[in-house]
């Protein structure tokens, strides 16, 4: 709006450069970190923050997602085929079926459209961009191995299906990069936990796992590409949906199908909630009790974030060092 196309780069690069530069640090010290018993009950006190900023995460977007009985059981399906379908297929279909169920039953709820706004993208540029952003999303599913272009691939696909918060790509990027063998699911929930005590949007998580990706990319050339792939369908969707703004949020089938993919989300975040972080992180009483004190301090306390994954972590990482 105030810069044009230029604006809009130097805007993504000054939001998202701090958390991606210490990402990609984190990334070359985690390696390190492994190869100690210390390194490795941080590493656990890590996960356990994921954990409970994923449950936090899924409380908060149900009590705003899902504030009825029919998008609360629209979000248990969602979570259901997800579980029973682990993978991108799942993930798809869950958003399909949300958007099918808004549709049927979403449609009599209460919408405000505000006034009408004005963007400098024309008509032209907006389709442009949005054949491309298909064009990209459709490669993206294409198996190419090992490979830099299939790394982008896979973030580039995780980037695009994302709906409503950043933490609801958490299931996206498990698939793309876990399912695959380039980073294991230790290193990609403690650094998902990293990623909680750091500035910026979480897709900066993404320089991180590109940076530890075994295979393709790796280092700064993947932490590169991984990043630039994750926020590229957002932007060419921003420039694809502004001219249309207007028109698509005064229908009231775009409403609704939307209100259903909003609950499909919270019903695929509480899958990941459960698969891999709960399954990777809770592995005794002890895990269970000081990730219940952790989610009650951040939810009903209302502490600081930064202060319980410093407490989280500290405590974690005591509890593993003693169970050694």
């Amino acid at each position: 709006m105030r810069a044009g196309y230029p604006g809009a780069f130097a805007a993504w690069l000054g939001f998202t450069a701090p958390s991606a530069i210490l990402m990609l640090l984190f990334a070359y010290g985690a390696g390190a970190l492994s190869d100690t018993a210390a390194g490795q009950a941080l590493l656990h006190g890590l996960k356990l923050v994921a954990l409970v900023i994923v449950a936090q995460a899924v409380w908060a977007m149900a009590r705003t997602l899902c504030p009825d009985r029919t998008r609360a059981s629209m979000a248990v399906a969602a979570a259901a085929v997800v579980l029973l379908a682990p993978a991108s297929i799942g993930q798809v279909a869950a958003i399909a079926l949300g958007a099918l169920l808004g549709l049927k039953f979403c449609r009599d709820l209460d919408g405000s459209i505000p006034e009408a706004l004005h963007f400098p993208v024309s008509r032209a540029t907006g389709t442009v961009a949005f054949v491309v952003f298909v064009l990209l999303l459709a490669v993206s599913f294409w198996p190419l191995g090992d490979s830099l272009v299939a790394l982008f691939n896979a973030f580039y696909r995780s980037g695009a299906l994302v709906f409503g918060g950043g933490h609801v790509v958490l299931p996206l990027l498990s698939e793309a990069v876990v399912a695959p063998g380039w980073v294991s699911q230790e290193s990609f929930l403690a650094g998902y936990g990293a990623a909680q005590a750091l500035p910026g949007p979480l897709f900066s998580f993404a320089a991180y796992l590109g940076a530890v990706a075994s295979g393709p990319g790796g280092g700064i050339v993947g932490a590169s590409i991984a990043l630039v792939a994750i926020f590229l369908p957002g932007f060419l969707l921003h420039v694809a949906a502004l001219p249309y703004w207007n028109t698509l949020r005064s229908r009231s089938s775009a409403q609704a199908a939307m209100r259903g993919i909003n609950a499909a989300v919270v019903g695929l975040l509480a899958a990941a909630l459960y698969e891999p972080v709960w399954t990777s992180a809770v592995l005794t009483s002890a895990d269970f009790a000081l990730a219940l004190a952790s989610f009650i301090l951040l939810t009903v306390w209302r502490a600081p974030v930064l202060l319980v994954v410093l407490l989280t972590v500290l405590a974690g990482t005591a509890a593993a060092l003693f169970a050694t």
